[in-house]
């Protein structure tokens, strides 16, 4: 009994290992999606090494000449940029991703509710400022970065 089903089912495996998938032409299914920012290029030509955005706030260390800074820097990648923060000897790094809305990134920062604070966004084609990140002290001694929003680009095919 167990050979009879051993001959009935291993040519029907046989084939179906070696059974060629159809391509995406076909069936009308584009292989890449439509996205609407595709004049922008991936990296950019030229990288400025000094910030495009800097946030300065002096601390009230009587003894020292302490700041809370946050500074924005260009990289290769046209929609990633390195955010240096520091608050008196403290410092942190992070690397700032904004979403590709089919124009060029125009970062932005703004003082935040907190005395030590400041919040990293992006102006919108509207000139709009947008929260996407804050970063603050908290309790006097500890430097964070939350994020605050996130923001997607979501696009679809016109039939």
């Amino acid at each position: 009994m167990k050979t009879k089903l051993l001959y009935f089912v291993l040519p029907f495996t046989f084939l179906a290992c070696h059974s060629k998938v159809s391509s995406n032409s076909d069936s009308g299914v584009r292989s890449k999606p439509a996205y609407p920012s595709e004049n922008i290029p991936e990296n950019r030509k030229e990288v400025k090494a000094d910030p495009i955005a800097e946030f300065k706030v002096k601390t009230d260390d009587p003894l020292n000449d302490f700041y809370f800074t946050v500074k924005l820097f260009e990289t290769n990648k046209t929609f990633e940029y390195l955010l240096k923060f520091q608050f008196e000897e403290v410092r942190g790094e992070d690397t700032i991703r904004y979403p590709n809305f089919g124009m060029y990134p125009k970062p932005g920062l703004q003082k935040g509710e907190e005395k030590y604070s400041c919040v990293i966004g992006f102006y919108d084609q509207d000139n709009n400022f947008r929260n996407y990140k804050k970063v603050f002290v908290k309790d006097g001694k500890v430097l964070k970065l939350v994020t605050l929003n996130r923001y997607s680009i979501v696009t679809e095919e016109v039939k």
